[in-house]
């Protein structure tokens, strides 16, 4: 039987503390073992809370899933703004750079459905139009007809 602990930690600083301690600590395993590895698996979200999943096998042998945050937290983190556009339309709150764009996708790929970074990265284009952020210097609708034009293909 599979033994499961959910719980929502820090990127890259989970500790041996509430959450997961006292829900780990009664299961037998080697917590400090759990922990480093959510920690490693989490680095990349430092600074927001992500959800994970931790699956403890009878053998006292652990998976940990992580969840990742919704694409929109991830732009407005990456941009440092607290929130998107009131009007996406009209307003724009930020512009995201065709690199930081390629992060975003990289660090959702288990979760976007795009084959390849290019098809992940108008993924993040079509979120960058509700949340009122340009991509590149442009409209995320024109960047998007862009790439699919060919226009960025030397940079994926």
């Amino acid at each position: 039987m599979v033994d499961t602990v959910e719980a929502l930690v820090d990127g890259g600083r989970a500790s041996a503390g509430p959450p997961l301690g006292p829900a780990l600590g009664p299961k037998g395993v080697n917590i400090g073992q759990i922990i480093a590895a959510i920690n490693d698996k989490t680095k990349a979200f430092a600074g927001m809370k992500v959800p994970v999943k931790i699956l403890i096998a009878d053998d006292k042998s652990f998976e940990i899933k992580v969840g990742t945050p919704p694409i929109s937290a991830l732009i407005k983190g990456e941009l440092g703004i607290a929130s998107g556009s009131s009007n996406a339309r009209t307003t724009k709150v930020g512009n995201l750079s065709l690199e930081q764009a390629k992060k975003l996708a990289d660090m959702k790929k288990d979760d976007l459905l795009g084959a390849d970074m290019k098809a992940r990265v108008l993924e993040v284009a079509g979120n960058c139009v509700s949340v009122g952020v340009t991509i590149d210097g442009k409209n995320p609708k024109d960047f998007q007809k862009d790439v699919k034009a060919g226009l960025y293909d030397g940079q994926f």
